[in-house]
């Protein structure tokens, strides 16, 4: 497997690039498939104005780039976006944010798996454990570190089906 590169703190820049929901859904989007303004005004039902201010700041961010200009099946010449993965490679991003900007990935990996429906679930884990704080940083380290090889070789994967997925450790509610 490749050598997975190190994460490094985001840029104010990125940080909030990455704080908008619909900037995150435009990041995941363009990490499958290289996708227009006008493509992806229509996946996330929106306006395409709205969608092009979000694809211009995370462009500027560095985080989404253009494409090679194409052309559409009407023959006009499409200018699409694509996703350089840069997001991962970036240490807690939302660290700092708001609750509320800090649970969108959550949310919108909701959003995703409804969509897909649920056979598309290949694998769940749903588990309880005790940790102290350093076995949490050890537990993230380790599943990070996994997760890293695949995402640093997944470009000798593209000619297999997409999955996505999320590790989230969470506090329990005491008495809930």
């Amino acid at each position: 497997m490749t050598e997975p590169r190190h994460r490094r703190p985001a840029t104010p820049e990125e940080a909030k690039a990455l704080g908008h929901p619909l900037r995150l859904r435009i990041m995941r989007l363009c990490l499958v498939e290289e996708l227009t303004n006008k493509q992806l005004a229509d996946r996330l039902d929106r306006d395409p104005g709205t969608v092009l201010h979000h694809v211009r700041q995370l462009v500027a961010a560095g985080l989404l780039e253009p494409a090679p200009v194409r052309t559409g099946s009407s023959g006009a010449l499409e200018k699409p976006y694509k996703s350089n993965g840069e997001t991962w490679w970036l240490d807690g991003p939302l660290s700092e944010a708001d609750a509320q900007t800090r649970f969108a990935p959550i949310e919108i990996f909701q959003e995703e798996i409804r969509a897909a429906g649920p056979e598309s679930v290949a694998v769940h884990e749903k588990f309880l454990l005790h940790l102290s704080p350093d076995e949490i940083e050890e537990l993230d380290r380790r599943i990070l570190a996994v997760l890293d090889e695949y995402v640093a070789s997944d470009h000798e994967r593209r000619d297999r089906p997409a999955v996505g997925g999320i590790f989230v450790l969470h506090h329990l509610k005491p008495g809930g």
